[in-house]
């Protein structure tokens, strides 16, 4: 990852939509991902975008910060989304 779990600083507009209107930011992640918009929130979508871009980690891993900080994870995805799309690897 090219950001922290919990690194809000980096992209403040990302955190404050996730806090605000998760399902947004999630749906927003989902369509990046070219996946069905209730994909966004789920392990699986966390996964094939690590898998993607040879993200070290597990399924187990994915499944932890999933279920334990939801808003997290998502900004997180969007703030790789972001930068990624900045340096023409996305």
């Amino acid at each position: 990852w090219q950001t922290g779990l919990m690194d809000c600083c980096t992209d403040c507009g990302v955190c404050l939509c996730g806090a605000f209107c998760f399902p947004c930011l999630a749906c927003e992640v989902a369509g990046d991902m070219n996946e069905c918009c209730l994909c966004g929130t789920s392990v699986a979508i966390r996964t094939l975008y690590r898998t993607r871009y040879n993200i070290p980690g597990s399924i187990c891993s994915d499944y932890c910060v999933t279920m334990c900080c939801p808003v997290c994870s998502v900004c997180q995805m969007k703030r790789d989304i972001k930068r990624r799309r900045a340096c023409g690897m996305f």
